[in-house]
């Protein structure tokens, strides 16, 4: 089976929700559609962090595969799996891929967030997802500071196995990205670097082949033309575009929890006509009174469209 090439911006999308708190498939299609006639947007990523994949029930995330499937076909569709034991994801990844996903991000079980992972279990995790789905993989690397990160060694063992095409890298340490990514290269030049460092995206652009994040579900336009800038080798253009986001980065991401960037892009979301309402499940809360006026404030100073 041939690589996907996500060498461009592949939003990790949020899932809309109705006022009742069910899928709102309605705006989800209309919203995947929208992502699809944005120049330099390569796909998209399901029912992952950005999608709160894991308040989703198994006929869901089904479910949202299968609906922007059937109504914008040529929009390759990453689905997010993160089942906790290796039987279980390679279920996931098995319905994910009868629904219609063209790919796979692969999470670590949450449990290896705490406690880690014994050798030897990632690669099996790896292995049952492609034998069950035979879907092309990205390798999800978590941040640094947790202990379901994966050291380069390993990184080099997955890139090795069948399947795997792309890494996804939020390590979040730029002595890692610097030292690690030309090894990677060096021995897997095929391999697609695709960084989702919402907070360094201005020195993650410039060696990666890609962005897969979350941030670019609010706005693809500004992430793609970041992207391309830093692609052209243009750092005072580059520069330019970051500084503009820097004002919606902080009113995104800088707060109490990065979760509740989620809610704030769907505000956002919100705010520019994409979604109807920005509803999010728990253990996802509403934001502080005054945050949809402030973030719909930063997006507007950005020359972002918004919905009037």
């Amino acid at each position: 089976m041939p690589a996907p090439d996500l060498r461009g911006v592949t939003p990790a999308i949020v899932t809309p929700f109705d006022e009742d708190g069910e899928v709102d498939y309605e705006s989800l299609v209309s919203y995947a559609a929208w992502l699809k006639t944005i120049p330099g947007v390569t796909g998209i990523v399901t029912n992952a962090h950005a999608g709160e994949g894991t308040s989703l029930s198994d006929t869901e995330r089904t479910d949202i595969i299968r609906a922007i499937k059937a109504e914008v076909p040529d929009l390759h569709i990453v689905a997010g799996v993160g089942g906790e034991g290796t039987r279980v994801v390679a279920r996931e990844s098995e319905r994910a891929a009868e629904a219609g996903a063209d790919s796979l991000l692969v999470f670590p079980p949450l449990a290896s967030l705490r406690f880690g992972y014994q050798e030897g279990a990632t690669q099996d995790r790896y292995r049952a997802v492609w034998n069950a789905a035979s879907l092309p993989i990205t390798v999800f690397n978590f941040p640094n500071v947790s202990l379901a990160t994966y050291p380069l060694e390993l990184l080099l063992e997955l890139c090795a196995l069948d399947g795997v095409f792309a890494i996804k890298d939020g390590a979040r340490d730029m002595i890692r990205w610097d030292v690690e990514t030309p090894i990677i290269r060096k021995h897997f030049p095929d391999i697609q670097m695709l960084t989702c460092q919402d907070e360094f995206l201005l020195h993650t652009m410039w060696e990666s082949d890609g962005a897969l994040v979350g941030y670019a579900a609010l706005i693809p336009e500004m992430m793609v033309e970041l992207l391309e800038n830093a692609k052209a080798h243009d750092y005072d253009a580059a520069k330019a575009t970051y500084d503009r986001m820097q004002p919606i980065t902080r009113a995104v991401y800088h707060r109490k929890s990065h979760i509740e960037s989620t809610t704030a892009m769907k505000l956002g979301l919100v705010a520019r006509g994409i979604i109807r309402t920005a509803t999010v499940r728990s253990p996802l809360m509403p934001l502080e009174d005054g945050a949809a006026e402030g973030i719909r404030a930063t997006l507007e100073a950005a020359g972002v469209s918004l919905a009037r």
